[in-house]
């Protein structure tokens, strides 16, 4: 891995289950309910020099629920929600398509739709990441699987419930629990 010496280091977050609470297709402020500890679990991130990435699957619009325009609405704002509490979200990733529900041009089997690692690999080249010293928190196998095709070194899994067939770094039942890892990760 020597190709990452001196590069960034990220904390990937998935966005439905991660960031909010995922009630199915969230697309406006009033269904958007951030996940009791992100705050914090962003500021302690920041503190330790990650870099903030969301890379999250959009299959809403690829069936027809919402719009790109209605999404990038939404992240607008949530962007400015963590910027008034001084966190920053360095950058968002998001994959509109579907494989088999997509309509029209977003019926499509993306590279960039997880479990494939296209958007976290795209974050790595955009931001010089290292994906050695990179963490990723997801709330799905998907989530895993895409973060260790990319060769991101740490998975965490929030969910109550293991699930068989996913073998993430560590699984958490709720964010705080992420915080000693990153800490103890933070300099290696």
């Amino acid at each position: 891995m020597s190709q990452y010496k001196n590069r960034n280091k990220a904390l990937f977050l998935d966005r439905d289950g991660v960031i909010n609470i995922d009630y199915g297709y969230v697309h406006t402020r009033e269904k958007f309910v951030f996940v009791e500890g992100i705050f914090n679990l962003l500021q302690i991130s920041q503190s330790l020099g990650y870099k903030a990435i969301i890379v999250t699957n959009q299959a809403g619009i690829a069936r027809g629920y919402y719009s790109e325009a209605d999404l990038n609405k939404l992240h607008s704002w949530m962007i400015s929600v963590f910027k008034s509490r001084n966190l920053v979200i360095d950058d968002i990733y998001y994959c509109p398509f579907h494989p088999t529900e997509g309509k029209g041009h977003y019926l499509s089997d993306s590279y960039d739709r997880k479990p494939k690692p296209g958007m976290i690999c795209k974050a790595i080249s955009h931001h010089a990441i290292d994906p050695s010293r990179s963490i990723l928190i997801g709330n799905s196998p998907s989530d895993i699987i895409a973060a260790q095709a990319s060769e991101v070194s740490t998975s965490i899994l929030l969910s109550p419930t293991t699930h068989l067939g996913c073998l993430p770094s560590y699984q958490i039942s709720h964010l705080t629990h992420a915080i000693p890892i990153l800490i103890a990760l933070a300099d290696c």
